[in-house]
């Protein structure tokens, strides 16, 4: 059973590399389109996985952002504890694998009755010096003893290869959360970007607005707009105003957010609007499917679990084997202090045993079926990674295809609705359109503006996803 699943196991790689080999050939095709500065940046070969993520986020106050974060996330704390936890496993399973050696020193006194064996034989002993000797009852010792199983089948060798291995899965297990962590950190500073930039594009509709509704009510007491005009783009100030609450109550949301993933308390976090559309993201560059296998670290500890779980299944195959043991001791024994430190005083003993399973061999059936069960459950874990890891690069490759396309596209309709307002606006003052065109414009405008920084924030996260799809982050 044991050797079906390590075939298994190797196989997975194989397929999975052939399968990768049919992923879109076109990876850095986007890289000469005119978009954002998303897109710019120095190019470079190297695959993503294996950029800092210092190089790959340059924003000044995400960097302190994360490095903060790094130092004092109570949730990645709680992981460090744990690599802790698997490294002093490691070290025990080490000591068991070498010999036990303690120090024993003690003294004791016993008392007999008279009508005793001991007390019988003494009192027909003439020798004076052999009468006290057995009439002491004390007793003085001091000795070094030695116990080590030996390890014939490789059952502690490979306990011990076994928590090796699991400790090197805790660093990756380290790795796959610093790499969640940057990327949370950094989409929500992006988001929190955007939506600074929304407040400033409210505000900035505010006062057209506002300008436009004075003007109605001039016109309004000339004679030249009624009532219904003047309420018309009141409602719509009115509506807009109302929309920088929301975003205000999103900034608020999103700076406590990344204030909690960097553990400390709420407070501000500044940002530049302005700096959205110039926001520099490393370019993209995704390797081959093969690096993507190894620089993933959730694939590595999965299959660092899978190779943990293949000697768990020897271990637990060895205990239907006997075990032998081997003991000795050396030291003094005598029955008074003074005599104690002597040469004639000194005591040894060896021994060894070697025993076998007879009886209860249902608890060793069970542990090794066990054994296997979680083998099996660990290559199916291995293979489910893998999958998954192929998956979220598919998916972001066409993510970043299509928002980049949708960014050139919505930029067109914002410059259309941009110049749109101040067509509107001369066609009203020249009779030629009604205030409805100038409302409809003006709202468009607001809209299109809108979901040109949603798509914005979008590619920024995509390009984040993607680092993270890699394994990237954690360096």
């Amino acid at each position: 059973m044991n050797t079906r699943i390590n075939k298994r196991a190797f196989l997975i790689p194989v397929w999975l590399l052939l399968w990768g080999c049919n992923l879109p050939q076109h990876f850095a095709k986007n890289e000469n389109r005119t978009t954002p500065s998303t897109y710019r940046g120095t190019q470079d070969t190297a695959n993503n996985a294996s950029i800092s993520w210092r190089s790959y986020f340059s924003d000044p106050i995400l960097v302190a952002l994360i490095d903060t974060a790094l130092q004092k996330n109570q949730e990645l704390q709680m992981t460090l504890q744990e690599i802790a936890i698997s490294r002093n496993e490691v070290r025990v399973r080490k000591g068991e694998y070498l010999p036990f050696v303690g120090l024993k020193a003690g003294a004791g006194y016993d008392k007999d009755g008279h009508y005793t064996w001991k007390e019988s034989v003494t009192e027909n002993t003439n020798a004076t010096t052999n009468r006290e000797a057995l009439l002491s009852n004390s007793e003085f010792q001091l000795r070094a003893a030695a116990s080590w199983e030996v390890d014939i089948w490789r059952k502690l060798h490979n306990a011990k290869k076994a928590a090796m291995l699991r400790y090197l899965a805790s660093q990756q297990g380290k790795n796959y959360m610093v790499t969640q962590l940057v990327a949370e950190i950094a989409g929500s500073y992006y988001e929190l970007v955007a939506l600074n930039n929304m407040l400033d594009i409210i505000n900035k509709n505010v006062d057209i607005q506002a300008n436009a509704l004075h003007v109605i009510q001039l016109q309004k007491e000339s004679a030249k707009a009624n009532e219904l005009a003047v309420n018309r783009f009141e409602a719509q100030l009115l509506h807009t105003q109302n929309l920088q609450y929301d975003i205000k109550q999103r900034i608020t949301e999103t700076e406590n957010k990344i204030n909690y993933l960097v553990g400390r308390f709420p407070q501000h976090i500044p940002v530049e609007p302005s700096r959205l559309n110039d926001l520099v993201v490393f370019p993209l560059h995704e390797g081959v499917p093969s690096q993507l296998l190894v620089n993933r670290p959730d694939v590595r500890l999965a299959e660092l679990n899978l190779e943990a779980a293949k000697l768990d299944v020897k271990v637990a195959r060895a205990n239907f084997f006997p075990s032998l043991n081997i003991q000795s001791g050396v030291g003094f024994n005598a029955f008074h202090p003074q005599f104690l430190i002597n040469p004639e005083s000194i005591i040894y003993s060896l021994a060894g045993d070697l025993m076998a399973p007879l009886i209860n061999r249902n608890a060793i059936k069970a542990a090794y079926n066990s054994a296997n069960a979680k083998q099996i459950q660990a290559a199916y874990n291995y293979e489910q990674r893998i999958l998954n890891a192929y998956v979220e690069v598919v998916n972001q490759l066409a993510k970043n295809d299509n928002l980049s396309k949708s960014y050139d596209t919505k930029s067109r309709e914002v410059n259309i609705l941009t110049q749109s307002i101040l067509i509107a606006d001369n066609l009203y003052k020249s009779a030629r359109a009604d205030y409805i065109e100038i409302l409809t414009t003006q709202r468009e405008a607001l809209e299109s503006k809108m979901d040109l920084v949603e798509i914005r924030m979008q590619q920024l996260n995509a390009r984040i996803a993607m680092y993270r799809a890699l394994g990237g982050g954690w360096q």
